[in-house]
């Protein structure tokens, strides 16, 4: 290794200052295009990574389980692979035909020579099982498989929803498992010739003189062997690096002073914590993790900030849907104890973010999924008092699915500032929302029937009525695309699965085979 540096140290330097260079102009013409204000029209026409790369750079998660997928498939291939060699291996070492695959197989494993094996069955009654337990290769691979069955079984959907912190200290021991995996291949099961004793007896010339490797006059002797040299330390390398240096920014930036101003209990278990933190600037629709030492140290959970961008402060709402959030609601409702200590590690960025560039929004929260369109409706109140002309957007539908009355309460304010806001202004078509309770009984329903008539809605306050059921997405969609035939429609959702699965049909659906009308654009919160 010595001597090759020695020898190629100014090529590999050359070739480095190039690839540098390269990357440098790559990224300065890049921000150039992204940033310059002489590119901002352009900008406006192709826009560039905000809805073909970064639209890809969102379904992060997906490509993470693609992988996992792959991994898991290939895993099964080699150890399936491997079985068939070992399988052989035995069925060479009890052989007694003397033939190639015997000769070589009984080739010592001790004496002068006893790197010079071939099979890791060093005796006929040599089981596979010993092999597996007794050496590098076989003992690191039953760990690292049984470490990702146990990451891949806890990712499950089911057990990530219901024991967060099973599929979270597990998930963690992928770890182990990259360990293990850059030292498998160590033990060299998988053998080659050795180069010299290539010269000296190669295959093409003494593979069929076998017979006569133990006569002094043969110019063929016995083969030698040794251990392929460990490649799979080369493909973690890098991302192992990455990973550690991220981690060190991520612990930089979560041991930086938060200050939480105020705490708010709203109905239906829903805790709003507002904060500041010094340098933290944020985006609408995004996203940060937070840690609580005193529920516990190790545990960090997303949550979207429901604060918007203009205001002096940042915050979340935390609905108690397990252990760790019910523990940390429980903290904060302890008066007579100090405000438990928070750390916060983020903002990180969502598709959310790109919600400005459509002409018309279609929003779609259900349940507490509707805090990233706090942050944005929030926004938009804020660019509306102070009259920004760079909106692009021109109309907002705005959809919430709760389940129950409660859980509208927290948001009713913002939806009235807004409503009143519109009216001042003018615009009282640039929100059009609709609330959705999927869960009553027939005494919620007789009291809003017989109170229909009234200004405002009798379980909201607001002035537009709540309705029963869900909604109708074929009407809604029909009625949005007939209203605006020739706009751009960015549909945003934070709500389950099977909700995206319907809404994703309606955009395919309704989405116009002419570029010039109508296009609707599905964008979901993936966490």
């Amino acid at each position: 290794m010595g001597n090759w540096v020695v020898n190629h140290w100014f090529s590999v330097l050359f070739l480095a200052t190039w690839l540098g260079l390269n990357v440098f102009l790559f990224v300065h013409a890049f921000l150039s295009y992204e940033k310059a204000d002489k590119y901002y029209y352009t900008r406006e026409i192709l826009g560039f990574c905000r809805r073909t790369l970064r639209k890809q750079l969102d379904h992060n998660l997906t490509f993470h389980k693609l992988v996992a997928y792959m991994i898991c498939l290939h895993t099964a291939i080699h150890i399936i692979a491997h079985l068939f060699n070992f399988e052989q291996y035995s069925r060479s070492r009890q052989a007694t035909d003397g033939s190639l695959a015997s000769i070589l197989s009984t080739l010592s494993h001790q004496g002068k020579e006893e790197d010079s094996w071939l099979n890791p069955m060093q005796s006929p009654n040599m089981t596979v099982e010993y092999v597996t337990f007794t050496s590098i290769a076989g003992l690191t691979g039953v760990i690292i498989t049984i470490a990702l069955v146990l990451m891949v079984t806890s990712a499950m959907e089911f057990i990530r929803r219901s024991y967060f912190e099973v599929f979270w200290y597990t998930h963690h021991i992928f770890i182990i498992y990259f360990i293990g995996l850059g030292i498998h291949g160590i033990g060299g099961i998988v053998r080659g010739q050795t180069e010299e004793s290539l010269n000296e007896s190669h295959p093409h010339r003494c593979a069929e003189s076998f017979k006569q490797w133990d006569d002094h006059d043969s110019h063929c002797k016995h083969p030698r062997f040794e251990g392929l040299p460990a490649e799979s330390w080369k493909w973690i390398l890098a991302p192992g690096v990455l990973y550690i240096l991220e981690r060190i920014l991520r612990f930089y930036r979560s041991q930086q002073k938060v200050v939480i101003t105020k705490v708010v209990m709203h109905p239906s278990k829903v805790l709003e914590l507002q904060m500041i933190k010094r340098g933290f600037s944020m985006e609408v629709g995004q996203y940060i993790f937070v840690n609580c030492p005193s529920v516990s140290y190790l545990e960090w959970h997303p949550f979207t900030l429901t604060s918007a961008p203009e205001e002096d402060f940042f915050s979340i709402h935390i609905r108690a849907v397990g252990d760790w959030t019910e523990n940390l609601i429980r903290a904060f409702e302890q008066q007579c104890s100090p405000i438990p200590r928070i750390e916060v590690d983020g903002p990180f960025g969502t598709v959310s973010e790109d919600v400005f560039q459509y002409e018309v929004v279609v929003l779609v929260g259900a349940g507490i999924g509707v805090t990233p369109f706090a942050s944005i409706l929030k926004s938009i109140w804020y660019k509306f008092r102070h009259a920004d002309h760079n909106l692009k957007t021109q109309t907002i539908y705005f959809y919430w699915i709760c389940r129950e009355t409660g859980a509208f309460a927290w948001f009713n304010d913002l939806l009235a500032s807004l409503e009143c806001e519109m009216e001042e202004l003018g615009k009282v078509d640039f929100l059009n929302y609709r609330l959705f309770l999927t869960g009553w009984d027939s005494n919620i329903a007789s009291h809003a029937t017989l109170n229909f008539d009234k200004a405002t809605d009798i379980l909201t306050g607001l002035k537009q009525k709540t309705s029963f059921g869900r909604p109708m997405w074929d009407n809604e969609f029909s009625t949005i695309a007939n209203a605006h035939p020739r706009s751009v429609v960015g549909v945003f959702l934070c709500g389950p699965q099977t909700l995206a699965k319907s809404l994703s049909k309606c955009c395919c659906q309704y989405s116009s085979l002419d570029p010039r009308k109508v296009q609707f654009y599905f964008n979901k919160e993936n966490f």
